[in-house]
């Protein structure tokens, strides 16, 4: 097994930064790092996340993580981290602004934030010699692909929004940097819909902005808390005329982390440089999604169909095969258990 090699080989112990550790990802993949025996080291800005975080990882694993309130545009704070740390020996990069709608609005400050941050974190990855790198990507990055499901080799078609742009450069800043640095180890991980919460009920999606994601909408207006869900456009060409996705529960996204920095911890040194497709294969419609959450809550739910929005794409779902075979990753939550994880 991939995690018992680990573990041998770490003799229980390796250390990881996890950048945008208090976000939706970033928190739970902290928490299943830790239950495999991996140390983890937090940074986050708490821009669009709380600090309350690290003390619902404690509880879920009854460890106190070293964390830092560091704004990683800023060099010499980043650099700060490693300077206290210079035994790390992985990054898991989560840290980026992530609304598509709202980076069609402020695309200057999403360039700024998610490009200038991964630039500071690679330029301390190589300053200490740091031999793993795990990067958030985003099913974004292929645009709206000529075919489905996309495989890791799709062609990468327009970014249909600054977010999705930041996504395609930060792979292509990685493609450069690992050809100049043969012996670093980088992963690239493109996410489809990440969904649902810690099976513990502890972790959530919890934004300080407006929730702007399908499923805690959804969640709001079964709880009342939203009037109505407002559904972006509905004459796209597909089944129902509402976009199709590709949603993953939270849980099996955050084991492919986990799995992805045993990959690399397995071939140190030898200068890999992959790409995962992380999805469960199954394209659902808006639609679709509702009706799913009518049926496990047993609530009509309040919709309308509103304007389309720009950024959106279509379609898109994965072809995740490479991941199945090379990583071990299999997603084992479907929508329902998505929706039962909120209720």
């Amino acid at each position: 097994m991939l995690y018992k090699l680990t573990l041998d080989k770490l003799n229980g112990s390796m250390k990881i930064l996890v950048t945008g550790g208090c976000g939706y990802i970033g928190s739970h993949t902290i928490v299943d790092l830790i239950q495999k025996g991996y140390e983890v080291i937090s940074v986050d800005n708490y821009l669009n996340s709380e600090s309350e975080v690290l003390q619902h990882i404690k509880r879920l694993t009854g460890k106190d993580i070293i964390a830092f309130a560091t704004d990683l545009t800023n060099l010499e704070e980043t650099k700060n981290i490693f300077k206290a740390h210079p035994d790390i020996k992985g990054i898991i990069h989560f840290a980026a602004l992530k609304s598509v709608g709202e980076s069609t609005k402020i695309p200057l400050q999403y360039f700024r934030n998610n490009v200038g941050s991964m630039l500071n974190i690679l330029e301390c990855q190589k300053e200490w010699n740091i031999p793993h790198f795990v990067f958030s990507s985003s099913c974004s990055v292929y645009g709206n692909p000529d075919s489905l499901p996309v495989t890791e080799d799709t062609p990468l078609k327009e970014a249909e929004s600054p977010y999705a742009r930041t996504k395609q450069i930060g792979e292509q800043i990685i493609q450069d940097f690992a050809k100049a640095n043969p012996t670093l180890n980088f992963i690239l991980l493109r996410y489809f819909n990440p969904a649902g919460i810690h099976s513990s009920g502890i972790l959530k999606e919890k934004a300080k902005r407006e929730v702007e994601t399908l499923v805690p909408i959804i969640e709001e207006v079964y709880r009342g808390q939203r009037d109505k869900l407002i559904i972006n456009g509905g004459d796209y060409p597909t089944r129902d005329g509402t976009c199709i996705r590709d949603y993953i529960h939270i849980e099996d996204l955050a084991e492919a982390h986990t799995l992805a920095i045993d990959f690399l911890v397995k071939n140190e040194g030898q200068g890999k440089l992959e790409t995962y497709n992380l999805g469960t294969g199954q394209g659902v419609t808006i639609l679709e999604m509702i009706k799913a959450m009518e049926k496990v809550s047993s609530t009509k739910l309040n919709y309308e169909i509103g304007p389309k929005r720009d950024g959106d794409v279509i379609q898109v779902f994965a072809d995740s095969t490479k991941a199945k075979q090379e990583l071990g990753w299999l997603p084992k939550k479907g929508i329902e258990d998505i929706f039962n994880s909120v209720l």
